[in-house]
């Protein structure tokens, strides 16, 4: 939380400079929306193999059939165009083509397979596409089992309501599916929701015909078993037995439901029917025609193995996505239930009264304001701690400013003002400077754009009378607030500093001092060596390091400091961008204290877990609950999943009126809350997604120097 930076021709080997990378919208922010993007298309994908997307339920019946030729409506059960002519083919007397419709099932299909091989016959499974590809390994056992494939459209929906593109592609995926699968592709092709020739119409007539130009044989159904109505064995076996001795297409079903009774009846009717002389054989066969399968190689072959990959990649990711969507809800929820609760303890226990945390602490005290061509913002800085009502030494450390920031401090005049140059290096040797040259045991470190009111260190120094405290959090407010982005940040500073802040007081594992305001002990600071310069987040490294050490870190929630938060998209991702980045420098650096006892310990089981939760992993998959939520309500129940996030929104608007409340704040500005959490959680989002991506590949991040206006006056929201 700082505004210090260092200038590229200062940067070390091996960092980067501002200079030397772009902040906003890189290579590493462009990995993170295409991440998002990628997630996109998978949750698209896996509604389009499950019909949810792409979906349309229309089935025609009784339509005329004026346009169809006789010699089709009257013909037999297999109707192809060689020469461009259409040519009907009967099943022979005394035969049977076993087909099944709707599959492949992971647990009818095999069953049905092993029927057909203890009874050594043939049949012919008319398989839906995104079936065959969520189901490869059934397709293989189908074609290895010396059975016939034929296409049931790729999203079993009635092609005749569908444009001759949808036809084209629901027939080519369905082809790509075989060929990933099996490595072959099929001539055979039969319509969903399709019976008798005679039910072919003059809507279904231009796409058989269609089809058949294009080469395939269209498969009709002499007699229909009805299984799928699960009318009992019996009846089953009775629908599918053809009169006399004429041959027949049958149809039966693997997939689409419980299939239990067209196991039972399977048996029962493959008997009746060898004893009555039939045989069996594929719908080719019976029809005379050569063999609908076809072996694929080449491009084709490889398309639809990275097809049936990607389906078995969507059908991984989005129940573990599901899962790990509710995880992060019910953590979400709860998180903020136990912070409702905690903070309201937490104000009851430090404003009741008589409460105090010791002696008062009158004694000076130093205060190290770091500064980097702050013009904008350093005189109002220091003009509001000389109006302090409380004892104090002001040291502006210099860190080779070049816009005369030194220069404006000095010709304040003001007696208890220090200034002290050193060369660009950053603001943790600043703050170690400043810390060197104090006077006093106590140190209060604040940003160079940051303003106090008077009471601000007398209230922030207080807790010190408590020999155990060793460093003091106090409350950071937004001063530029009117626009939506400081809106936005002004709601974010409220909930977190009087909802989390108080919790981590309370379970004594606070996770940062914020730069804009604290206070330590300077007894304290020589335990853990100063102010690291290994990470970009030194106050919240100080502050694991403090807690590690045994010293107890507060909140001091009446120390009210306003500060200038970023103006811009641009200027928001960088300062969040450096943020995210120190925050996970910090927690690595700390990573053994989960293993520690003692006070060490107790942050590391409880702090660095509830950190890493719910500052890394869980704003990492906040923006997928918009999504999931935006897929369901397109695609799955619009009712329940809007009210399951209005739930999650409701509760964080509650969290968010009682921060204000404790803060004293004007509700007006909750009502950006929505938009907040539609956008601007986007942007963290990424922001962590290029943190996480820096951190994997070894980067590293030189301290940016943000723009500032001088918006925030010397006591105030601006």
């Amino acid at each position: 939380m700082t505004s210090t930076a260092t200038r590229p021709r200062h940067a070390k080997p091996g960092q980067l400079s501002a200079a030397r990378r772009p902040a906003f919208f890189g290579p590493r922010a462009v990995l993170a929306l295409l991440a998002l993007l990628t997630l996109v298309g998978v949750m698209l994908f896996n509604g389009y193999l499950h019909s949810e997307l792409g979906d349309d339920t229309r089935v025609r019946e009784n339509a005329s059939s004026d346009r169809v030729p006789e010699k089709v409506l009257n013909g037999g059960s297999t109707l192809s165009f060689p020469d461009g002519k259409a040519r009907s083919r009967p099943v022979p007397r005394r035969t049977v083509a076993l087909t099944f419709d709707d599959g492949p099932d992971p647990q009818w299909t095999p069953k049905i397979l092993a029927i057909l091989e203890k009874y050594d016959v043939p049949g012919t499974f008319f398989v839906v596409g995104s079936m065959s590809a969520r189901y490869p390994g059934a397709v293989r056992e189908i074609v290895d089992g010396g059975n016939e494939l034929g296409v049931h459209s790729f999203t079993h929906v009635d092609l005749s309501y569908q444009s001759k593109q949808r036809v084209d592609r629901e027939m080519a995926q369905t082809q790509l599916a075989l060929a990933g699968a099996a490595g072959v592709n099929t001539s055979l092709f039969r319509a969903p929701y399709s019976s008798t020739p005679d039910a072919v119409d003059d809507y279904s007539w231009p796409v058989y015909r269609r089809l058949g130009r294009n080469g395939y044989t269209s498969a009709f159904v002499d007699t229909d078993s009805e299984d799928w109505q699960n009318p009992g064995v019996s009846k089953i076996v009775e629908n599918a037995t053809p009169k006399g001795t004429k041959g027949t297409s049958v149809l039966f079903h693997d997939s689409g439901g419980d299939r239990s009774q067209t196991l039972k009846a399977l048996p029962e009717y493959i008997e009746k029917m060898k004893a009555r002389g039939y045989t069996f054989a594929t719908v080719s066969e019976a029809t005379r025609q050569p063999s609908a399968h076809r072996q694929v190689s080449g491009a084709p072959l490889w398309q639809g193995k990275a097809l049936v990959a990607a389906t078995a990649v969507a059908d991984f990711i989005m129940p573990v996505l599901v899962v790990g969507l509710t995880v992060v809800g019910v953590a979400v929820l709860g998180r903020f239930a136990l912070m409702l609760v905690l903070a309201r303890r937490h104000h009851r226990q430090r404003n009741r009264p008589g409460f105090f945390w010791g002696p008062e602490v009158v004694e000076p005290v130093s205060v190290v304001v770091p500064a980097y061509n702050e013009k904008e913002c350093i005189v109002g800085t220091v003009t509001s701690l000389a109006r302090s009502t409380h004892p104090i030494e002001i040291i502006v450390v210099d860190d080779g400013s070049t816009d005369g920031t030194p220069e404006l401090v000095e010709a304040l005049g003001l007696r208890n003002v220090r200034v002290v140059r050193q060369e660009n290096s950053g603001k943790a040797t600043a703050l170690n400077r400043g810390i060197a040259h104090a006077r006093w045991g106590i140190v209060v470190m604040m940003d160079g754009d940051t303003v106090f009111e008077p009471d601000t260190i007398h209230a922030l120094v207080q807790p010190f009378g408590d020999p155990s405290v060793g460093a003091v959090a106090g409350n950071a407010k937004v001063g530029n607030r009117r626009t939506l982005i400081g809106a936005w940040q002004h709601i974010e500073y409220v909930m977190g500093f009087n909802l989390d802040r108080r919790m981590y007081d309370l379970l004594r594992c606070m996770p940062t001092i914020p730069g804009a305001v604290g206070a330590f002990r300077r007894e304290a600071l020589a335990h853990t060596g100063g102010m690291s310069e290994g990470t970009l987040a030194e106050d919240t490294d100080v502050t694991i390091a403090l807690q590690r050490s045994g010293w107890r870190v507060v909140y001091a929630e009446h120390a009210v400091a306003w500060t200038e938060a970023p103006g811009s998209m641009r200027q928001l991702w960088r300062q969040r961008y450096r943020w995210s980045y120190g925050t996970m420098q910090a927690l690595w650096k700390h990573r053994r204290s989960v293993f520690d006892r003692g006070p060490s310990g107790r942050f590391g089981r409880v702090g660095m877990p509830m950190v890493v939760l719910f500052q890394v992993l869980t704003p990492l998959l906040a923006p997928l609950i918009d999504l999931f939520t935006l897929y369901a309500v397109v695609f799955i129940d619009p009712v329940k999943s809007l009210a399951a996030w209005g739930l999650v929104l409701a509760v964080q608007l509650m969290a968010a009126a009682y921060a204000f409340r404790l803060d004293r704040e004007q509700y007006r500005y909750l009502l950006m809350l929505p938009l907040q959490q539609i956008v601007y959680r986007q942007l963290m989002y990424l922001v962590l997604i290029q943190s996480c991506i820096t951190a994997a590949a070894g980067g590293r991040l030189r301290w940016q120097k943000l723009k500032r206006t001088g918006e925030v006056g010397a006591v105030g929201p601006g």
